[in-house]
């Protein structure tokens, strides 16, 4: 997927929309397909949301941003358990609970990934970066302990998507499933 300095601006507005979590983006703004990940979380749902956002926020907004060019990316907005969970970043007695659990069940769930180092992961959301091939486009809490988030896959039903999966354990998954491609229908409630 081929991201853009507008793609990517568009990204971050919905990355950082503040309206609340049970309620869809404007299906007008949507592209004629999503895909769509279903996410078993410990804990409130809500809250899960929000981690998963402050993680996504900085990396999408470096993507608006950073220059790439440099040997490291500033890591200042990154969440200080978000950065200690990555390989070799040290400092296991920030992270807590739900992201270490997360980081185990992304071993799992990858057949035994490795976790990613934060420069490596945020080294994704590079605009001339090819291999993430998803977008952000939204998360909803689906029940008290189910979210379902919503990525554009130009309509791709297998697609990079690793370092989301990464991030999506890491801030509390249990268990995912998915990507599958649906139809952009908004007119139901989650």
């Amino acid at each position: 997927m081929m991201h853009t300095g507008d793609s990517l601006a568009a990204e971050l507005q919905r990355v950082t929309e503040h309206r609340p979590v049970r309620e869809r983006p404007d299906a007008d703004a949507a592209p004629p397909v999503l895909s769509l990940f279903v996410i078993d979380v410990s804990g409130d749902a809500a809250a899960y949301v929000e981690r998963l956002r402050s993680v996504l926020v900085p990396a999408v907004r470096l993507g608006c941003t950073a220059d790439f060019e440099q040997e490291r990316l500033p890591v200042d907005e990154v969440p200080g358990w978000f950065a200690a969970v990555g390989s070799g970043s040290g400092g296991e007695e920030r992270v807590p609970h739900f992201a270490r659990a997360g980081r185990e069940a992304y071993a799992e769930h990858t057949g035994g990934g490795r976790p990613w180092d934060l420069q490596d992961w945020l080294y994704r959301f590079d605009p001339d970066e090819d291999s993430r091939g998803w977008e952000w486009w939204d998360a909803t809490v689906a029940g008290p302990s189910r979210v379902h988030v919503r990525v554009d896959s130009w309509g791709e039903s297998f697609f990079g998507c690793q370092d989301l999966l990464w991030a999506v354990f890491t801030a509390g998954a249990v268990r995912v499933d998915g990507p599958t491609v649906q139809i952009i229908s908004f007119r139901e409630k989650p």
